[in-house]
């Protein structure tokens, strides 16, 4: 018997749940992800829009320690998207709401022949990545 597995959903636990729901109410209007289910005082949630996929939840953190993507834990969350054209308005995006860019979106080959990235930092530090694996604008 072939099985295949995927993951279902990430959980990740920030310090200020009400500044990660506004930065990332914003963020996945522009990657195609939306919320799934309704949030409350100690979680919220979103998943792509209009298809199965993986789920990301934002919990509010019981011991709000510093976090460092160079520390063992999460490095970096990545978002795939149908265009290059997505990866530059989630670039701009991010500059708007003054987020620290890491990488400007450029080609990256060396993750794969076709792709096109930006990697930007989170209100709390969370560096994320916005992708395209498709060639062409």
């Amino acid at each position: 018997m072939t099985t295949s597995a995927s993951i279902d959903h990430i959980g990740i636990g920030v310090p200020d749940l009400a500044a990660a729901k506004e930065y990332y109410d914003g963020l996945v209007a522009v990657v195609g992800f939306r919320e799934w289910f309704p949030a409350d005082e100690n979680q919220f949630n979103y998943g792509p829009d209009g298809t199965l996929g993986t789920q990301i939840f934002f919990y509010r953190a019981l011991e709000p320690d510093g976090y460092s993507r160079h520390a063992t834990g999460l490095q970096h969350l990545a978002f795939s998207v149908p265009t290059r054209s997505v990866v530059e308005q989630a670039h701009e995006w991010a500059v708007r709401h003054g987020s620290e860019v890491v990488h400007e979106p450029r080609p990256f080959p060396e993750y794969g022949e076709h792709t096109y990235a930006t990697y930007f930092l989170d209100p709390h530090g969370i560096m994320l990545e916005v992708a395209c694996h498709v060639p062409g604008r």
